[in-house]
């Protein structure tokens, strides 16, 4: 297996393994191969140093997702997206809130907020259901 480095036409970049060049070639000609981040099938491999083992950390880059779990990101996306459109953001009172709802203090409703790790595990250990919603980059749509 071969490591390409690559990238769209809107300059995101990412990798794909391949079994050869060109495996990439036919893959790509058929229309196989897209950007994980926006979708696009006009991929190009980018310039490659050969690799060479380093202390310094890289960030990582997203792989090439096959369409279905592409489908199953969007999805998760949007669900995300609509419980924040739906839900009150509490900022950093959410484990208060959280609390007031459950006890009946305030009325209930959605919310949405940030919780340490402690209080996250405070609430569930109490009885209080919350759940935490993966962040993705502001590029991603």
């Amino acid at each position: 297996m071969i490591r390409f480095s690559l990238h769209c036409d809107k300059d995101h970049e990412f990798e794909g393994w391949f079994s050869s060049s060109k495996d990439f070639d036919g893959q790509s000609e058929r229309g196989l191969v897209e950007c994980p981040v926006c979708g696009s099938g006009q991929i190009e491999k980018s310039l490659m140093a050969p690799a060479v083992a380093s202390s310094r950390d890289t960030p990582a880059r997203p792989l090439a997702m096959d369409p279905e779990k592409r489908e199953m990101m969007r999805k998760l996306r949007d669900m995300v997206q609509a419980v924040k459109q739906n839900s009150e953001d509490v900022g950093d009172r959410f484990a208060d809130e959280a609390r007031k709802i459950h006890h009946g203090e305030t009325e209930a409703r959605g919310i949405i907020g940030k919780a340490s790790s402690a209080d996250a595990k405070s609430l569930i250990e109490e009885g209080i259901e919350i759940a935490p919603l993966p962040e993705f980059p502001d590029d991603l749509s």
